[in-house]
């Protein structure tokens, strides 16, 4: 068989999920139901095998933050490949673009005092790379006992098996239990959801006063870590109170324990900030970094340190070499393609629009909901939201995870042109951060024919 390297729409029907399986997925259900084929992107919309065209309300995977096809990004690849595609950071080697990038990310991270960064190929390795450093760390500082991470209920870190140790949704880990010991979860600050209070403030010091009783349980000389995302992206989308991250950070410096804010999906502006930890006006000692560092054009991560932890390494010790890395750490084409994103994200102000937009968004959506009985909740910080579902508002009642409801709302906003998320319950969203106005109205048009539908259908059964 001769395969093209740009084979038909045909072809492509022919073959799609015949020989490819999908992340997150069961391959059987694949196989009957073959994924979307998006063939082209521009802007804010991608087009299938067929031309349709979609507006991305997930902006691929919450990181194609400055949208598809930009040229700019374009020429950054191109010109780096005429230079050099790829070369290894191992064996006393680097190269210019990964220089250049460690130069701007601690230029960019001077607010938390970030003093050294170490290269992935994505979130999951960022993750990894964060938890062993910070093992590392107290091994060098003398307390080798210190090996414990605490992480959230409804937390997601990835897919690795220290990742998937501290992620707090049960699909990911039951499948591929048991999982690595020493990692311990307490319950995230879940407004909507949660057996205490719905008052925020309230909220926030019980979440922190949960955390300080665990290290305590523990043992404080056990616990090297506490990990979490600034808001909870693949669980649902849940913003913590405003008192809770600083609440955190209290409580960790009052144990000696290192905070790692993992900045996967929130770091480079998706919140309305340029990092979603310096929203909450907290200095994390450990930030893990991916997605938005280049949207997602090559793929890249990134794990940062602040000073008080890289200091460490400047000390004797037989443990301090870092034996810890990736074939493509440091990859030049990422690095490359990571700056020119950058430069985007800072010259266009993308944080202040995803802020702006996504407020608009916030309210377009609460509207919405006025009028649309199977919206229960909606809840987001800049252009990361989620629109949480229940068969009844007074009791919220959610939706069993077989309800078909799901599958029925993001087939029907792909067959009016739009890609959205759907996930236990919730639709998530989370546009490309050039998104305007009049995105939101296109989307909010979309939803508001999906969900009536959806509605109907829900009534007449």
């Amino acid at each position: 068989m001769n395969i093209q390297a740009n084979p038909s729409p045909n072809f492509l029907k022919a073959h799609n999920a015949r020989h490819l399986w999908h992340p997150m997925g069961d391959p059987k259900v694949s196989e009957a139901d073959p994924p979307l084929i998006v063939a082209r992107g521009e802007g804010v919309y991608v087009y299938d095998a067929d031309g349709k065209k979609y507006l991305d309300c997930v902006a691929a995977l919450w990181n194609v933050n400055v949208g598809h096809n930009r040229p700019e990004l374009q020429r950054a690849m191109i010109e780096q490949i005429d230079q050099l595609a790829y070369y290894a950071s191992f064996m006393g080697t680097t190269n210019p673009p990964a220089i250049a990038l460690s130069a701007l990310l601690m230029e960019m991270l001077v607010p938390e005092n970030m003093a050294r960064v170490l290269f992935s190929s994505g979130g999951s390795d960022a993750n990894e790379t964060a938890f062993k450093l910070a093992r590392q760390y107290w091994k060098i500082e003398g307390q080798p006992e210190r090996t414990k991470i605490i992480a959230l209920k409804n937390g997601y870190h990835g897919v690795h098996f220290g990742g998937m140790s501290a992620t707090g949704t049960g699909p990911h880990r039951r499948t591929y239990e048991p999982l690595v010991p020493g990692f311990f979860h307490v319950e995230s600050p879940y407004l909507y959801r949660n057996p205490w209070t719905d008052d925020h403030e309230e909220l926030g010091r019980i979440c922190a006063a949960e955390l300080d009783r665990a290290i305590q349980f523990q043992g404080p000389d056990t616990v090297a870590a506490f990990i979490a995302e600034p808001i909870q992206g693949a669980g649902g989308v849940i913003v913590p109170p405003e008192n809770y991250w600083p609440l955190v950070r209290q409580v960790c410096d009052k144990h000696g324990v290192l905070l790692i804010a993992d900045e996967v999906v929130t770091g480079f502006g998706r919140t309305g900030a340029m990092f979603g930890s310096r929203g909450w006006g907290v200095k994390p000692d450990i930030m893990s970094l991916a997605k938005g560092i280049n949207s997602g054009y090559v793929p890249l991560g990134a794990t940062v340190v602040n000073e008080r932890v890289a200091s460490a390494w400047q000390k004797p010790h037989p443990l301090a070499g870092i034996f810890h890395g990736y074939t493509y750490t440091g990859h030049p084409l990422a690095c490359a393609v990571a700056l020119a994103n950058l430069r985007i994200v800072q010259e266009e102000d993308l944080p202040a629009n995803a802020a702006k937009v996504g407020d608009y968004f916030q309210q377009r959506l609460r509207e919405l909901a006025d009028r649309q009985p199977l919206i229960g909740d909606v809840r987001g910080r800049g252009l990361m939201l989620a629109i949480e579902l229940v068969k009844d508002r007074k009791t919220r009642e959610p939706f069993a995870p077989t309800d078909p409801i799901g599958k029925k709302l993001v087939e029907g906003a792909r067959a009016r042109g739009m890609i959205m998320r759907f996930t236990s319950g919730k639709i998530i969203i989370s546009p490309p951060l050039i998104f305007t106005k009049a995105h939101v109205d296109e989307a909010i048009g979309i939803l508001s024919e999906t969900l009536a539908a959806a509605a109907s259908e829900a009534t007449a059964a």
